[in-house]
């Protein structure tokens, strides 16, 4: 009998399957509605009889059985008995490993089964449970259901092998129609909506991942966004304080404009340290009222220019200071945009030292004109005086004169010398005087002066002298120091008529760079400072810029000649130096010169000496003068004095004469500055390039120093200063005769 039959106890075939045994007609059983399509099932059993059972009970199933319609509709619901029909497709397998190779072929086609029946014993080879073991780990979802007649495990040793789970279902043989029929479709089913689970799951683990990928990848722009943002913001940062450090470094006043209504939003710090405003009082001013004042004419200009897109370059404004304090500047405003709007970048300059400078420049450039000038009058005027003073000391060697006569004659060469003396000032104002420069402590040339000058002020004038040790030596001409000095102290005498004092201090001072600003002539190193400084009427602005100019003067007429001043300007720059001024009406006045120091060695000269004057007819001189009438004097002078003369107006004449009378010319005497192109100095290299022993005597009215880059002179040596005298004449071309150049006298 098979073992489907009567698989309830007192129970027949016929109890089990009336529809079926009276009709002899299959029937089918409706599934769940959720069942859709075929449900694969797998038979695997040793008994080829329970499969032909199985396949009857399953697949011929008749929907009219009203048993099977109770049970299924008691077990799935009233919607269940009127489903449309399920139908399963069973596969058979005698052993486990048959049954196990048809599983893993079912996985890999794609068309696993929901749901297999499996017999504990199965000899030989694997039994059930080994079997299940074996299937599950090919194919984890598959339902079981453990067929079994016999007591070989019990659910503990089952649960023990297999482990907890809710797919496995065991039947104890004999089992009903009803029974298999609940199991097959209640584990189908089971497996169906585990599968659409399954499937449900990773659709939705799939979207899941996607979308995980998808804000993964979102994240990683994020990211980089938030980065990118990050060195943006540091970057915006960074220039940001680049650009207000810029701001506040900047040497120039600035500000920040709003363009809708004028008023102020920033400044630098050059803007308030030029003001003397904090940040907070100016801001939210009208620009024209902070600071800056623009005239009412101006102002319109501007605002129109600003309104037609066009920048403002370089309008002449004044910076205004909390003190009330104007200085001339120049404005700049220039049109930007920022994130606020549209603003405006006003730059003042101030121009206040700038035309301090310039102002100190063009009285320079003046002064220079005008000492041009000067040094052009003075030279002609020396050569006029020279004319002078050579005929009447001529006259006056004569013996048996008129009294009245020499008395007319000495009052003129008086005269002459003064005028000499009004000529050397103009030279020293142009910085072309005579000069004898040595090594010289400027402190003991004011301590040598102090009892001239106490007899030069008044009693109620007191002058205090103050000397720094030591002092450093400054190479200077000894005459035009005292000069100076005196100069200086009778100027400060006559600014105090009521009385005051004076007072001279010498000291040593470092320029800085920093003080390079005050004077356009100063520069950085080591001076002597020479100080002279009163407590008398002072002088205003305008007459500073005046003092130094030659013949102006703010004395009475008659009594000042208006070139003390001039004079010590010229001195000042002809020893490399340079003066500042100082004073204020009714404040007094300072006068500070600055001496470069030397660190020159003191030399001695010898002095010249009156030679023995003999007649040497043999001797020839070659006398090379451009003025007529000096030529003439020394041409009658030297040949009283018993010299040959040989005259040349310019430098061609002169050489033409040489090559005339090569050979026979015993001394050139040249004067230094001619026309024609030949100065007297390259006159005297050629004739040296010819005869290296030639014997040359310079002569002029111009200073030493314009000639030093060429020649080597010195007074009483090879130069003779113009005007001079007929005994200095020859008394200086005998001391170049007898050989005692230059260097013999060193």
């Amino acid at each position: 009998m098979s073992p489907l039959v009567g698989l309830r106890r007192g129970s027949s075939r016929s109890d089990l399957h009336p529809h079926w045994l009276r009709t002899g007609r299959p029937f089918v059983m409706s599934p769940p509605a959720v069942s859709t399509g075929k449900n694969r099932i797998l038979l695997i059993d040793d008994n080829p009889e329970i499969h032909l059972d199985f396949r009857k009970v399953l697949c011929t199933l008749s929907l009219s059985n009203p048993v099977l319609d109770d049970a299924i509709a008691e077990f799935f619901g009233p919607s269940g008995s009127t489903a449309a029909a399920a139908e399963f497709e069973i596969d058979s397998a005698y052993q486990g490993h048959a049954g196990l190779e048809m599983v893993e072929r079912a996985v890999a086609e794609g068309r696993p089964y929901s749901l297999a029946f499996v017999d504990v014993r199965m000899p030989p080879g694997w039994d059930g449970v080994e079997t299940i073991t074996r299937i599950w780990e090919i194919d984890a979802s598959i339902q079981v259901v453990i067929c079994t007649a016999y007591s070989d495990y019990s659910w503990h040793g089952i649960v023990a092998r297999l482990g907890k789970t809710d797919r496995l279902v065991i039947l104890k043989k004999p089992f009903d129609t009803i029974e298999v029929l609940q199991l097959a479709h209640a584990l189908s089913e089971k497996w169906i909506v585990t599968q659409q689970a399954r499937h449900k799951l990773e659709d939705l683990n799939r979207l899941v991942d996607e979308r995980t990928r998808e804000l993964q990848q979102n994240n990683v722009h994020l990211r980089q966004e938030m980065a990118e943002r990050e060195l943006a913001q540091q970057a915006l940062k960074a220039s940001e304080d680049r650009l207000s450090k810029a701001f506040d470094a900047s040497p120039l006043p600035v500000a920040l404009v709003q363009l809708t209504d004028y008023t102020c939003t920033e400044f630098n710090l050059a803007f308030l340290r030029a003001t003397g405003f904090t940040r907070q009082e100016l801001r939210g001013r009208p620009f024209w009222m902070a600071g800056v004042g623009l005239d009412l004419e101006s102002r319109i200009e501007v605002l129109e220019q600003l309104a037609s897109g066009i920048a403002v370059r370089q309008r002449p404004c004044r910076l205004i200071s909390r003190t009330g304090e104007e200085r001339a500047a120049l404005l700049w405003i220039e049109r930007f945009e920022l994130a606020t709007g549209p603003h405006l970048l006003a730059v003042v300059q101030d121009i206040f030292e700038q035309q301090k400078l310039e102002t100190q420049l063009r009285q320079s450039q003046k002064l220079e004109a005008i000492g041009q000038l000067a040094a052009g009058v003075a030279h002609d005027f020396n050569n006029l005086l020279t004319v002078v003073e050579g005929h009447i000391s001529l006259q006056l060697e004569k013996t048996k004169l008129d009294s009245e006569i020499e008395w007319s004659l000495r009052e003129v060469q008086a005269a002459g010398a003064r005028a000499a003396a009004l000529t050397r000032q103009l030279l020293a104002f142009s910085r072309k005087q005579v000069m004898l420069k040595r090594p010289v402590v400027l402190s003991d040339v004011v301590k040598n002066l102090e009892s001239m000058l106490l007899r030069l002020i008044p009693k109620n004038i007191e002058i205090r002298c103050q000397y720094a040790d030591r002092l450093p030596c400054v190479f200077a001409d000894l005459c035009n120091l005292e000069q100076l000095v005196v100069n200086l102290v009778v100027n400060a005498r006559d600014a105090m008529p009521q009385g005051g004092m004076i007072t001279v201090q010498v000291e040593t001072v470092d320029v800085t760079p920093e003080q390079t600003s005050r004077h356009p002539e100063a520069r950085v190193g080591p001076f002597v400072l020479l100080s002279i400084a009163d407590t008398g009427t002072g002088m205003s602005t305008e007459t500073i810029t005046h003092i130094f100019d030659p013949f102006f003067t703010t004395k009475e007429v008659g009594k000042g000649t208006g070139m003390g001043l001039s004079t010590v300007h010229g001195i000042v720059q002809q020893h490399e130096g340079w003066i500042e001024v100082e004073s204020a009406l009714g404040r007094g006045t300072t006068f500070r010169i600055f001496q470069p120091v030397t660190d020159r060695m003191e030399t001695s000269q010898a002095l010249a000496t009156t030679p023995i004057l003999r007649r040497q007819h043999h001797d020839v001189i070659l006398l090379v003068e451009d003025d007529a009438a000096v030529r003439s004097l020394a041409r009658c002078v030297l040949e009283k004095a018993g010299y040959q003369v040989i005259e040349a107006q310019d430098g061609q004449q002169a050489v033409a004469a040489w090559q005339t009378h090569a050979g026979h010319i015993d001394l050139l005497l040249t004067d230094m500055v001619m026309p024609g192109g030949l100065s007297g100095a390259v006159v005297a290299e050629r004739f040296r390039a010819e005869r290296p022993e030639s014997k040359v005597l310079f002569c002029s009215g111009y200073s030493t120093d314009l000639f030093s880059g060429q020649l080597q002179l010195q007074v009483g040596f090879n130069y003779l200063p113009k005007p001079y005298l007929a005994r200095q004449l020859t008394e200086a071309v005998a001391l170049a005769l007898t050989g005692k150049d230059l260097e013999a006298a060193q």
